[in-house]
């Protein structure tokens, strides 16, 4: 069984209640998709009951560079080690005692039988990792607390000065990371149009399900100042203000 959370929605689902739900019906293994920060102030997965753990490290120190590269992620409990795609290496040390590094975990005949191996294609990511690994290590455990508590007061500061707006509502009322969803008195698409003319991005829900005519994607990060809070509210007023005197 696979589990997102955060969901695509920007709220916070019950991984530890959908992991024993899981596995009292038998499922092998329970995945779940998480967005990499989220997780310096959320449970472990392992601390849910979660198997597998994948996800975007894209927050750790990555240029949102037009889409990509970007670096994913997938760790797993011990027992599902050896069926990690890829190729995991090791540290050990030679018989001279110099450091050295190893293939690990897998027999060398995964990667010339078709049939044992996990992964046919590997693709070198190296200079995204290694962005990753440079920003995880420059900020640290205690750093990267928090920054995931800094996305967390960002994006409830933005919803709660957005949601004082005249006719604006939230229609989920789970917990959410950096993600939100706003619903609107006019139609989803027509805010993103007129909230990108201010230099401010969403996305219209409307465009990927229906039903959600005039429901808004809306994300704030540790890199959202008050100004831009500021600037947002304003611009979402003055586009609603609009709207509803031409009606």
């Amino acid at each position: 069984m696979i589990v997102q959370s955060p969901n695509f929605l920007g709220c916070i689902e019950d991984v530890a209640a959908a992991s024993r739900a899981a596995k009292n019906v038998g499922a092998l293994a329970v995945q779940v998709v998480v967005e990499a920060m989220s997780l310096g102030a959320l449970k472990t997965p392992a601390e849910s009951g979660v198997s597998i753990a994948v996800g975007e490290a894209q927050s750790f120190g990555l240029p949102v560079g037009y889409g990509g590269p970007y670096v994913g992620f997938v760790a797993c409990t011990k027992e599902h080690v050896r069926r990690l795609p890829g190729r995991l290496v090791g540290e050990t040390h030679d018989v001279d005692g110099r450091r050295a590094y190893v293939l690990t975990l897998q027999g060398r005949e995964q990667h010339i039988r078709r049939e044992l191996a996990s992964s046919n294609i590997c693709t070198n990511q190296a200079l995204c990792a290694l962005f990753a690994t440079i920003y995880l290590a420059t900020v640290g455990a205690h750093g990267l607390r928090a920054i995931a508590a800094a996305n967390l007061k960002r994006a409830r500061q933005l919803r709660s000065v957005l949601l004082q707006l005249p006719s604006v509502s939230a229609p989920y009322a789970a917990p959410f990371f950096n993600e939100f969803v706003l619903r609107l008195p006019i139609a989803g698409c027509d805010a993103v149009h007129m909230l990108r003319q201010r230099g401010i991005v969403t996305l219209a829900l409307s465009d990927l399900e229906p039903g959600h005519d005039n429901d808004l994607l809306v994300c704030a990060t540790e890199m959202t100042t008050d100004a831009e809070i500021d600037r947002f509210a304003l611009a979402l007023q003055e586009g609603l203000t609009r709207a509803v005197a031409a009606v």
